[in-house]
Order: C-alpha cells, then sequence, then structure tokens
C-alpha cells in the first residue's frame, strides 16, 4: 500500500495541513513514520481516520470524546452497548444545551420587547436589566 505525503493526505482528507497537524498533537492520529528525508508517510486508512474525526465533530463530539470513541473502537473488549451509550450521553447533554438555548431566547425576547429601539442609551431596558443581573448575582465589576 503506497503512503501519503501530508499534503496528499490533507488532500484526499478534504482538510489543511494544520488540521492533520493539530490532531497529531492531541493524539487523534498517530505519528507517522518518516522518511530518510524526514516527510511523514502517512498509511491510506489515516484519510478514513480523519474523516471519522470529523464526522463526529459534526455531531457535536469534543475531541476528548473522539479519542475515547477512537480507543473504543480498537478495545477487544469494547461492546456496541458502550459505544451507544456514548451516543446516548451525547444526546443528553445536546438536549441539555437546547434547553438552555431556550431560556436564554426566552430572557432575551423577553428584554428585547421592553425597548422601543429608540433614543439614547441611558435608560435602555436592556442594558438596565443587564446591570441588574449583574447586581443579583454578586458578579459586578468595578
Amino acid at each position: 500500500m503506497e503512503s501519503l505525503t501530508i499534503g496528499q493526505l490533507a488532500k484526499k482528507a478534504q482538510v489543511n495541513v494544520e488540521t492533520v497537524r493539530f490532531y497529531e498533537r492531541k493524539g487523534l492520529l498517530p505519528q507517522p513514520p518518516r522518511r530518510g528525508s524526514g516527510y511523514r508517510e502517512y498509511p491510506q486508512d489515516t484519510v478514513t481516520r480523519i474523516q471519522f474525526i470529523r464526522h463526529a465533530k459534526d455531531l457535536g463530539f469534543s475531541l476528548k470524546e473522539i479519542a475515547e470513541l477512537l480507543a473504543l473502537r480498537v478495545d477487544p473488549n469494547t461492546t456496541r452497548r458502550d459505544v451507544k451509550r456514548r451516543a446516548e450521553s451525547k444526546i443528553a447533554d445536546i438536549n441539555e444545551k437546547i434547553q438552555t438555548l431556550k431560556e436564554m431566547k426566552k430572557a432575551l425576547t423577553k428584554l428585547v420587547g421592553l425597548c422601543r429601539g429608540r433614543g439614547p442609551t441611558s435608560g435602555c431596558p436592556i442594558l438596565e436589566a443587564l446591570d441588574s443581573k449583574k447586581n443579583e448575582t454578586g458578579n459586578k465589576e468595578d
């Protein structure tokens, strides 16, 4: 099987060279052997691994979670149930984020409804509400 240079790998995987280097630094890609000239030699299956990483990122998995998924993939003791649990956990995280975003939208929509959008910023109900929130939480910056 023919090996790939970093440029060839990046092109086939549809990422840039810096992405390949970044994934290497993060431990998502194994360090490839080097030619006598110092150039890295990537096996062809690295393209598939990068595509896996990108797809997992698109589904909301963090780099740490992706590393765990990659480890599960090669662990002979891993079952489909183990992988399914990871995916279910990610769904729960996403649902929690959706709920938080809905609450943020509701609060912001209420504030926008209080503002006419005319006049000076002094007395702006949005800015005043943000100031009062800081006072309520004790996070007001001096």
